[in-house]
């Protein structure tokens, strides 16, 4: 079983296995929570993306982590060029990061809201839909055993606090 846990701050001061990076298909780290780990981890976690870019809507790649205190970055693409998202696509890329991690033999895994900064999808049916697919996910074989959610502001915390309750 998963621990699943939810936490108020930066995900870059994680130290985990993997964070997840809400990221467009073409894997250029611009604003919001890509901008931040580009910031904090250096430019070389972007160019290393990139080269592995474009990729499906939906879909997740791995790169180095760079100076950040994760050993990867789990780059899930929750939008296009469009900048849009929706919750087929948050299910999905949410799904794929969890995949990516299990390839990976990861044991601890950080993500953030996919898709409601830049993609503005409502952060209540965000939480619900990724807190299913970590619980979804927690009910078959896996070597995770723990997924942190860190949420930057107040209301992100709360509707994904609110969630994990419901759904212990």
């Amino acid at each position: 079983m998963i621990r699943v846990e939810v936490y108020k701050g930066n995900i870059t001061q994680f130290e985990l296995d993997a964070l997840v990076n809400a990221a467009n298909n073409r894997l250029w780290m611009g604003g919001g929570v890509a901008g931040a780990i580009k910031r904090a981890g250096g430019g070389e976690i972007e160019t290393e993306a990139v080269k592995k870019g474009p990729i499906g809507v939906g879909e997740a790649a791995v790169t180095g982590a760079g100076r950040l205190k994760a050993s990867y970055i789990i780059h899930a693409a929750v939008m296009g060029p469009d900048i849009r998202t929706d919750a087929e696509k948050i299910r999905q890329a949410t799904e794929n990061s969890l995949k990516r991690a299990e390839e990976l033999g990861i044991k601890s895994l950080a993500f953030p809201a996919l898709g409601t900064g830049v993609g503005g999808f409502p952060l209540d049916e965000c939480a619900r839909i990724m807190m299913g697919q970590v619980f979804k996910h927690s009910a078959g074989e896996t070597g995770l055993e723990r997924v942190v959610f860190v949420l930057y502001d107040e209301p992100a915390y709360q509707a994904f606090k609110q969630e994990l309750e419901r759904q212990l």
